[in-house]
């Protein structure tokens, strides 16, 4: 195909409608670890989560025939290591960063192990979520294709991002929440338990982290294998500091990689004169590149990373 036309309208249109749906998996994922990370809690084991949430929702999805099952298993899986992380972390008071990275790794072995245990080989479903065209607003030029043709994950990401903001600005436990993410001492004066909110959050991120796994595995691609997630978990994490801790400051962050993978998925789809290396690394170069000129204008919650004593 000729190189000029990636630029045509048709194929903007496949780029921007691919890269509202490859969003999906980062909103899910960064959204949960906002809210851990607001409660002062760092969770570097997100892609393990989603890993194993991509795991278990694909292997459901097969066995019983129903997506909505194996989101179920998903989320169940990712509370159980979202559960895990804080006994870890709130409790044990360890080093979270370390911490996270043994949890990144548990979920790349085990997802793996239980791959090649139970299904051996690269299966590919067609029963998975598929895309659902919105009445009316689908026929509308250009935007419906883009915004109301999408899978339900997908509209489930995006609806998510005015929710969780109404909950942490405008609700007693988003209060609690960014409270105990700033002061926890003084959280806890005010009678605010520290541990609770931070229980509640990590396990909140890692159900969010499974539904990612789950959005990638069963709507997205329709298919699971080793190592699925390709570094998108720890993405996530760098789209929470991309966001500035908020909800559509994420989101505008998950568009904006998103997008520039579909573009680079495009371009080698026509064949564009450059490198492939160069096109696979630019979504990367670019996240690097924007950290580095945003993360140093805006401040993240005093106390992140610190462990609790109560005094």
């Amino acid at each position: 195909m000729d190189t000029s036309q990636i630029f045509s309208v048709t194929v903007i249109i496949g780029i921007l409608t691919a890269g509202v749906r490859l969003a999906s998996p980062y909103l899910f994922a960064a959204i949960g670890e906002m809210f851990g990370q607001r409660s002062g809690v760092l969770n570097l084991g997100v892609e393990g989560q989603m890993l194993m949430g991509a795991f278990f929702a694909f292997y459901y999805t097969v066995q019983t025939g129903s997506p909505w099952l194996g989101l179920l298993a998903a989320m169940v899986v990712g509370a159980i290591m979202g559960l895990a992380m804080a006994v870890v972390s709130v409790r044990w008071r360890a080093v979270q960063g370390i911490s996270g990275i043994g949890f990144f790794i548990f979920g790349v072995g085990m997802s793996d192990l239980l791959f090649k245990t139970l299904l051996g080989e690269v299966t590919i479903i067609n029963n998975g979520f598929n895309p659902i065209s919105i009445p009316f607003l689908s026929d509308i030029p250009a935007l419906g294709p883009i915004l109301f043709r999408q899978n339900f994950m997908t509209y489930m990401a995006f609806l998510l991002v005015p929710i969780s903001w109404f909950i942490l600005y405008k609700t007693t436990l988003g209060l609690k929440i960014r409270a105990v993410g700033e002061n926890p001492h003084a959280a806890d004066t005010l009678g605010v338990s520290v541990a609770k909110i931070r229980y509640l959050t990590v396990t909140m991120g890692g159900v969010m982290s499974g539904i990612a796994g789950a959005a990638l595995s069963i709507a997205n691609l329709n298919v699971f294998q080793e190592n699925m997630t390709a570094g998108m978990g720890f993405i996530a994490v760098a789209l929470v500091y991309f966001g500035g801790w908020r909800p559509f400051g994420v989101m505008f962050g998950a568009l904006l990689f998103s997008m520039v993978m579909a573009l680079q998925l495009f371009m080698q789809v026509f064949n564009v004169a450059i490198p492939s290396e160069f096109a696979v690394m630019l979504p990367y170069i670019l996240t690097i590149v924007v950290l580095v000129l945003t993360v140093g204008r805006v401040r993240g919650p005093s106390a992140l990373t610190e462990p609790f004593v109560r005094e």
